[in-house]
């Protein structure tokens, strides 16, 4: 079983590494330290994410350093008070990867989405039926009772679709060949999924592209990839999909190659209109 984290949320670093980046082209740490009534070592675990800072202190250093965007100040000092943990995954933590706890808390704050998957439907539109055929049926060790916690998991994580303050603007690639996947259970599970990812093409903040089975192997072949996008001040992230929940990285260089990626694979794939018209296709013909 997943240890309990004894490390600081992705939050709390990102939001100590905020505070690093306005101050390093201004003031050295000994200095912003000696003004905030700090040890050096203090400043240190704040911008490493160990040690919290409330809001106060977060628009206080940053008077400090002069930065004179208040709106990003104001964004940074708002994560900042958010609960160590906290959010509805928070009973999760122990159960599952700290990586995965991340991509939760990082998804959760996006306001932009962009997905590819070379093999299967992405997860933000994943149907449960879909869920639970990929975790119990692909020789896993997975218990029942697991299983069911990940599935609750996956539908859980699809709130930041619907939910009714800035829901999140979703790109997402589907590939073609996952519409084509059988199951021992019956067509019943690729029915439905259809049906969720048509109902998808509907919301007004869901862009969905097709890859189609004739796409060059070259376009499909990258692996899947997930692009981020925050409220300023917060850089993007990208992250990749593993079994042990992805890995993350905001490096620039990294990111933009991602970046770069997806939209190559984006200007492939299928107008949305002829996505959503294939779709429906699937669904009269094959799943009918």
């Amino acid at each position: 079983m997943t240890q309990k984290r004894a490390t600081s949320t992705i939050w709390r670093r990102r939001v100590g590494a905020q505070l690093r980046r306005w101050r390093g082209p201004v003031m050295k740490s000994g200095d912003a330290a000696t003004a905030m009534g700090w040890d050096k070592t203090h400043l240190s675990r704040v911008e490493t994410g160990q040690y919290r800072i409330s809001a106060d202190d977060v628009q206080t250093l940053c008077a400090h350093l002069g930065v004179d965007d208040q709106a990003a100040v104001d964004e940074v000092a708002r994560v900042a008070e958010k609960p160590l943990g906290g959010g509805w995954w928070a009973p999760y933590a122990g159960r599952i990867s700290d990586e995965y706890l991340d991509f939760i808390e990082l998804e959760a704050e996006a306001s932009s989405i962009r997905i590819h998957h070379p093999v299967v439907i992405p997860a933000p539109l994943q149907s449960a039926g879909y869920v639970r055929e990929i975790l119990t049926r692909a020789g896993t060790n997975l218990t029942l009772d697991r299983a069911e916690m990940l599935v609750s998991i996956r539908m859980a994580r699809q709130e930041i679709l619907t939910r009714v303050e800035r829901p999140a603007e979703l790109h997402v690639l589907v590939p073609e060949p996952a519409l084509h996947a059988t199951f021992d259970s019956g067509r019943t599970v690729m029915r439905d999924q259809i049906r969720k990812l048509i109902d998808a093409t509907e919301m007004p903040n869901v862009k969905l592209q097709l890859v189609p089975l004739t796409a060059h192997p070259a376009f499909v072949t990258k692996g899947p990839l997930t692009l981020l996008s925050f409220r300023h001040p917060w850089v993007p992230v990208g992250s990749v999909d593993n079994p042990m929940g992805g890995t993350h990285t905001e490096e620039p260089e990294k990111v933009s190659w991602m970046e770069e990626e997806f939209d190559l694979i984006s200007s492939i794939a299928l107008p949305v209109d002829e996505s959503r018209g294939r779709l429906n296709e699937y669904l009269e013909g094959l799943y009918a």
